[in-house]
Protein backbone atom coordinates (compact mmCIF):
# COMPACT_ATOMS: atom_id res chain seq x y z
CA UNK A 1 0.00 0.00 0.00
CA UNK A 2 2.85 2.30 0.80
CA UNK A 3 4.49 1.64 -2.57
CA UNK A 4 1.27 2.45 -4.42
CA UNK A 5 0.87 5.76 -2.55
CA UNK A 6 4.46 6.74 -3.25
CA UNK A 7 4.04 5.94 -6.94
CA UNK A 8 0.88 8.07 -7.07
CA UNK A 9 2.63 10.98 -5.34
CA UNK A 10 5.52 10.79 -7.78
CA UNK A 11 3.11 10.75 -10.70
CA UNK A 12 1.26 13.80 -9.33
CA UNK A 13 4.52 15.66 -8.76
CA UNK A 14 5.57 14.87 -12.34
CA UNK A 15 2.32 16.22 -13.73
CA UNK A 16 2.59 19.39 -11.63
CA UNK A 17 6.17 19.90 -12.83
CA UNK A 18 5.07 19.51 -16.45
CA UNK A 19 2.24 21.99 -15.94
CA UNK A 20 4.63 24.47 -14.33
CA UNK A 21 7.08 24.13 -17.20
CA UNK A 22 4.26 24.60 -19.71
CA UNK A 23 3.04 27.71 -17.90
CA UNK A 24 6.56 29.14 -17.84
CA UNK A 25 6.98 28.50 -21.57
CA UNK A 26 3.62 30.15 -22.22
CA UNK A 27 4.69 33.21 -20.24
CA UNK A 28 7.93 33.54 -22.26
CA UNK A 29 5.99 33.21 -25.53
CA UNK A 30 3.54 35.90 -24.39
CA UNK A 31 6.44 38.30 -23.67
CA UNK A 32 7.96 37.67 -27.10
CA UNK A 33 4.66 38.27 -28.89
CA UNK A 34 3.79 41.27 -26.74
CA UNK A 35 7.02 43.11 -27.57
CA UNK A 36 7.43 46.04 -25.24
CA UNK A 37 3.95 45.76 -23.82
CA UNK A 38 3.97 45.29 -20.06
CA UNK A 39 1.82 45.70 -17.02
CA UNK A 40 -0.57 42.89 -17.95
CA UNK A 41 -1.22 44.13 -21.51
CA UNK A 42 -2.20 41.60 -24.10
CA UNK A 43 -0.32 41.27 -27.41
CA UNK A 44 -3.17 43.00 -29.26
CA UNK A 45 -3.16 45.92 -26.82
CA UNK A 46 0.59 46.37 -27.28
CA UNK A 47 0.20 46.38 -31.04
CA UNK A 48 -2.64 48.87 -30.88
CA UNK A 49 -0.45 51.35 -28.99
CA UNK A 50 2.38 51.16 -31.55
CA UNK A 51 0.16 51.29 -34.66
CA UNK A 52 0.32 54.77 -36.34
CA UNK A 53 -2.91 56.70 -36.37
CA UNK A 54 -4.72 56.79 -39.72
CA UNK A 55 -5.30 60.23 -41.30
CA UNK A 56 -8.80 61.68 -41.01
CA UNK A 57 -11.14 60.34 -43.66
CA UNK A 58 -12.00 63.83 -44.88
CA UNK A 59 -8.32 64.68 -45.49
CA UNK A 60 -7.74 61.51 -47.51
CA UNK A 61 -10.87 62.06 -49.58
CA UNK A 62 -10.04 65.69 -50.40
CA UNK A 63 -6.42 65.04 -51.43
CA UNK A 64 -5.80 65.15 -55.19
CA UNK A 65 -4.00 61.91 -56.13
CA UNK A 66 -2.50 63.68 -59.16
CA UNK A 67 -1.38 66.78 -57.26
CA UNK A 68 2.28 65.78 -57.42
CA UNK A 69 2.20 65.30 -61.20
CA UNK A 70 0.41 68.64 -61.71
CA UNK A 71 3.00 70.39 -59.57
CA UNK A 72 5.79 68.93 -61.72
CA UNK A 73 4.05 70.09 -64.92
CA UNK A 74 3.75 73.64 -63.57
CA UNK A 75 7.40 73.64 -62.48
CA UNK A 76 8.43 72.59 -65.99
CA UNK A 77 6.32 75.40 -67.46
CA UNK A 78 7.82 77.95 -65.07
CA UNK A 79 11.30 76.71 -65.97
CA UNK A 80 10.52 76.96 -69.67
CA UNK A 81 9.49 80.59 -69.35
CA UNK A 82 12.39 81.53 -67.10
CA UNK A 83 14.85 80.23 -69.71
CA UNK A 84 12.90 81.68 -72.66
CA UNK A 85 13.00 85.15 -71.09
CA UNK A 86 16.79 84.78 -70.74
CA UNK A 87 17.08 83.78 -74.41
CA UNK A 88 14.89 86.68 -75.59
CA UNK A 89 16.89 89.15 -73.49
CA UNK A 90 20.03 88.44 -75.54
CA UNK A 91 18.56 86.93 -78.74
CA UNK A 92 20.51 83.74 -78.10
CA UNK A 93 19.69 80.35 -76.54
CA UNK A 94 23.33 79.72 -75.60
CA UNK A 95 23.86 79.79 -71.85
CA UNK A 96 20.21 78.91 -71.17
CA UNK A 97 18.65 75.64 -70.01
CA UNK A 98 15.78 75.56 -72.48
CA UNK A 99 16.54 71.93 -73.33
CA UNK A 100 16.09 71.01 -69.67
CA UNK A 101 12.41 72.01 -69.81
CA UNK A 102 11.52 71.89 -73.51
CA UNK A 103 11.43 69.47 -76.42
CA UNK A 104 9.95 68.91 -79.88
CA UNK A 105 7.83 71.72 -81.34
CA UNK A 106 8.17 74.04 -78.32
CA UNK A 107 11.96 73.91 -78.45
CA UNK A 108 12.08 74.33 -82.24
CA UNK A 109 9.72 77.31 -82.04
CA UNK A 110 11.80 79.00 -79.34
CA UNK A 111 15.02 78.47 -81.31
CA UNK A 112 13.41 79.79 -84.50
CA UNK A 113 12.00 82.90 -82.80
CA UNK A 114 15.31 83.70 -81.12
CA UNK A 115 17.13 83.24 -84.44
CA UNK A 116 14.78 85.70 -86.15
CA UNK A 117 15.28 88.21 -83.34
CA UNK A 118 19.04 87.91 -83.71
CA UNK A 119 18.80 88.52 -87.46
CA UNK A 120 16.56 91.56 -86.86
CA UNK A 121 18.77 92.95 -84.10
CA UNK A 122 16.00 92.92 -81.51
CA UNK A 123 15.80 91.73 -77.92
CA UNK A 124 13.07 91.75 -75.28
CA UNK A 125 13.19 93.63 -72.00
CA UNK A 126 11.15 92.89 -68.90
CA UNK A 127 9.14 89.71 -68.57
CA UNK A 128 5.59 88.50 -69.27
CA UNK A 129 2.86 87.85 -66.74
CA UNK A 130 0.96 84.59 -66.44
CA UNK A 131 -2.38 83.34 -65.24
CA UNK A 132 -2.13 79.57 -65.60
CA UNK A 133 -5.02 77.15 -65.27
CA UNK A 134 -4.95 73.77 -63.55
CA UNK A 135 -3.29 71.16 -65.80
CA UNK A 136 -5.47 68.41 -67.25
CA UNK A 137 -3.64 65.09 -67.13
CA UNK A 138 -3.86 61.98 -69.31
CA UNK A 139 -1.62 59.62 -67.34
CA UNK A 140 -3.00 56.43 -68.88
CA UNK A 141 -1.32 57.06 -72.25
CA UNK A 142 1.91 55.33 -73.28
CA UNK A 143 3.47 58.79 -73.02
CA UNK A 144 1.53 60.67 -70.30
CA UNK A 145 0.43 64.15 -71.36
CA UNK A 146 -0.80 67.31 -69.70
CA UNK A 147 -2.59 70.29 -71.21
CA UNK A 148 -3.01 73.71 -69.68
CA UNK A 149 -3.99 77.22 -70.64
CA UNK A 150 -2.19 80.43 -69.82
CA UNK A 151 -3.50 83.99 -70.04
CA UNK A 152 -0.20 85.49 -71.20
CA UNK A 153 0.35 89.18 -70.48
CA UNK A 154 3.13 90.65 -72.68
CA UNK A 155 2.47 94.31 -71.81
CA UNK A 156 5.59 94.34 -69.60
CA UNK A 157 7.73 92.33 -72.01
CA UNK A 158 8.68 94.69 -74.79
CA UNK A 159 10.77 94.34 -77.97
CA UNK A 160 13.76 96.68 -78.22
CA UNK A 161 16.09 97.58 -81.11
CA UNK A 162 19.09 99.86 -80.76
CA UNK A 163 17.88 100.84 -77.32
CA UNK A 164 14.45 101.94 -78.57
CA UNK A 165 11.19 100.25 -77.58
CA UNK A 166 9.28 98.96 -80.60
CA UNK A 167 5.48 99.28 -80.62
CA UNK A 168 3.32 96.19 -80.74
CA UNK A 169 1.24 95.63 -83.88
CA UNK A 170 -2.15 97.33 -83.66
CA UNK A 171 -4.00 94.00 -83.81
CA UNK A 172 -1.85 92.45 -81.07
CA UNK A 173 -3.71 91.83 -77.83
CA UNK A 174 -1.53 92.61 -74.77
CA UNK A 175 -3.13 89.66 -72.93
CA UNK A 176 -4.02 86.60 -74.94
CA UNK A 177 -4.71 82.91 -74.51
CA UNK A 178 -1.91 80.38 -74.91
CA UNK A 179 -2.42 76.62 -74.91
CA UNK A 180 0.36 74.33 -73.74
CA UNK A 181 1.08 70.62 -74.04
CA UNK A 182 3.58 68.78 -71.84
CA UNK A 183 4.74 65.18 -72.02
CA UNK A 184 6.31 62.98 -69.37
CA UNK A 185 9.53 61.46 -70.64
CA UNK A 186 10.76 58.84 -68.19
CA UNK A 187 10.66 60.65 -64.83
CA UNK A 188 10.32 64.29 -65.92
CA UNK A 189 7.81 66.54 -67.63
CA UNK A 190 8.83 68.54 -70.71
CA UNK A 191 6.96 71.30 -72.52
CA UNK A 192 6.49 70.01 -76.06
CA UNK A 193 4.06 72.44 -77.67
CA UNK A 194 3.12 76.07 -76.99
CA UNK A 195 0.43 77.63 -79.18
CA UNK A 196 -0.24 81.37 -78.79
CA UNK A 197 -3.67 82.70 -79.79
CA UNK A 198 -2.83 86.37 -80.28
CA UNK A 199 -6.37 87.20 -81.38
CA UNK A 200 -8.04 85.69 -78.29
CA UNK A 201 -7.94 88.21 -75.49
CA UNK A 202 -8.22 86.95 -71.91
Amino acid sequence: MTQVTTSVNRTARGRNASRAAGAAAGAVLALLLGGCGGGGESADEGKAKTRPAAPPASASASADPAAGEKSQVLRAYDGYWAELVKAYAKADTKGTELKKYTELDALSRAQLDVGRMKDAGTVHRGKPGHKVGDPELALEKDIPTATLTDCLDISGWTPVRDGKVLPFPEDQEPRYLTTVVAEKWEDRWLITKVTPHGDRAC
